[in-house]
């Protein structure tokens, strides 16, 4: 069976004097086995005729957004596709990308896309060192597209420098490695907890934190792209996880609930992630009415949430991984190894709120990795979507 037999793929091609290379790039695709759909945008074809690209892909070349049946089309197209691959993209077609500007099919199918997207830039030098070119490279890697990174050489001005095509065979190689991390986790069940948990004083009132949730659903973003079965136990946090992704949803509110959620599917998941800030404490007798402010202070006794690590690292077979976090202040590293060692931990991942854009409420993460073995693996700050990324390649090497 060829490498991507069974793959669906839209090829977006835009206008660029590297158009030609689309072609081989094309053929490529094909013979690796994928299915190729050509969406080629007007000034693409004042440099490429779409008739070379409709003989090699078998199937017509897609234009127009302006036929009668076109709406549906590109709604139909951007489900279809297991991945939308732009090579070249020109700098205004990017630009449209970033804006979210639709004038023709393939800004269209972009903007309808539900599979994971890939640019190969292409434009002269000037154009690619613009601040306005970067800063939109920047806004879509934040959104999640990947960019294939440019080539240096002559350029169609007579220019040397970056800006150029990447080679077809550069980009084929990135889109097979594409597919490659998809399978990675493919038949894993994986079980992740995110966001806090609320512990309640009275009807109105609670024990909580200032957990988003947005490092545990990134996690299960990441790992159902990664081909894997997710379930989510997600606590009350106002962030969601992209409806694209088929992940089951768990809500709950407090730490009994999650453990409940966790406990009566103990046995069915080859993996568990407790990213969720579970709170330690809760009311030992919460207040069935609104308790009146009648007093200058009030005494609230306070007693031990269950454990949800500790009861997963007691019940965990043999065949089965936990991996748990450590939201420390001081002393980061042992106690850290504490936690791991004394919950059965597999893999802990550490962070600090002391560490500038880290922690609660953030976008960005900046981590360490200490492993049962004793390897402890220290990252630079990234997108949450990248330390995900990072933690769930530690965790397939277990």
């Amino acid at each position: 069976m060829n490498a991507l037999t069974g793959k669906k793929i839209i090829l977006g091609v835009t206008g660029s004097i590297s158009a030609y290379k689309s072609l081989i790039l094309l053929r490529l695709l094909t013979k690796a086995g994928a299915e190729v759909k050509v969406i080629m945008t007007n000034s693409a074809m004042d440099f490429v005729g779409p008739l070379s690209f409709s003989t090699l892909s078998g199937q017509k070349v897609l234009n127009s957004l302006s036929n009668e049946q076109e709406w549906q089309n590109h709604v139909h197209l951007g489900l279809w596709a297991d991945l939308l691959l732009v090579a070249p993209i020109s700098a205004q077609s990017m630009a449209k990308f970033t804006l979210g500007l639709v004038d023709n099919l393939l800004t269209a199918v972009f903007l309808s896309a539900k599979c994971p997207v890939m640019i190969a830039p292409a434009m002269d030098l000037d154009m690619w060192k613009h601040p306005s070119t970067q800063n939109n490279l920047e806004i879509l890697k934040q959104r999640g597209v990947k960019v294939v990174p440019v080539a240096e050489g002559i350029l169609a001005s007579g220019l040397s420098g970056p800006g150029r095509l990447a080679e077809p065979e550069e980009i084929m190689e990135l889109v097979l490695a594409f597919f490659d991390q998809k399978a990675k986790l493919k038949h894993k069940k994986i079980l992740i907890t995110a966001g806090p948990t609320y512990e309640s004083i009275d009807p109105v009132r609670f024990i909580g934190n200032f957990s988003s949730g947005k490092m545990g659903i990134r996690l299960a973003e990441v790992a159902a792209s990664m081909g894997a079965e997710v379930t989510l136990v997600l606590g009350p946090a106002n962030q969601k996880p992209d409806p694209s992704f088929q992940i089951e949803v768990i809500h709950v509110v407090s730490a009994e609930q999650m453990l409940s959620s966790v406990s009566s599917k103990i046995n069915h998941f080859d993996y568990f992630i407790l990213a969720a800030a579970v709170a330690d404490y809760k009311p030992e007798n919460p207040s069935l009415e609104k308790i009146k402010k009648t007093e200058d202070s009030i005494t609230l006794k306070l007693v031990k949430n269950p454990d949800i690590a500790a009861f997963i690292g007691e019940k965990k077979q043999p065949n089965q991984r936990l991996i748990g976090f450590a939201l420390e202040t001081q002393n980061i590293v042992n106690n850290a190894q504490t936690k791991l060692d004394k919950k059965n931990m597999d893999m802990i991942v550490i962070n600090s709120p002391k560490d500038e854009g880290a922690g609660f409420g953030f976008d960005t993460n900046k981590i360490q990795i200490l492993k049962k073995s004793g390897e402890l693996i220290s990252f630079e700050l990234k997108s949450k979507e990248k330390v995900a990324i990072d933690i769930l390649e530690e965790m397939i090497k277990l």
